[in-house]
């Protein structure tokens, strides 16, 4: 047993999703190497769950696409 990171973790490079099931409060972080497979990822979780789409991650940070 040791101590709690105190640093949150850095998310890679990709797309991320969060997925959720309806009413929760928190979710999963779900990441894809390119947009159309995170594309398929919504698709296929809308059905039972609810998903939130946060976009592209680069070194850690999310990228701004104006």
């Amino acid at each position: 047993m040791g101590r709690p990171p105190t640093r949150p973790g850095r998310l890679r490079d990709g797309f991320y999703i969060e997925v959720r099931t309806k009413g929760a409060n928190s979710g999963i972080k779900l990441r894809s190497d390119t947009l159309e497979e995170m594309q398929t990822q919504v698709e296929h979780y809308k059905k039972t769950k609810e998903v939130h789409v946060l976009g592209e991650y680069k070194n850690g940070k999310p990228l701004d696409k104006k």
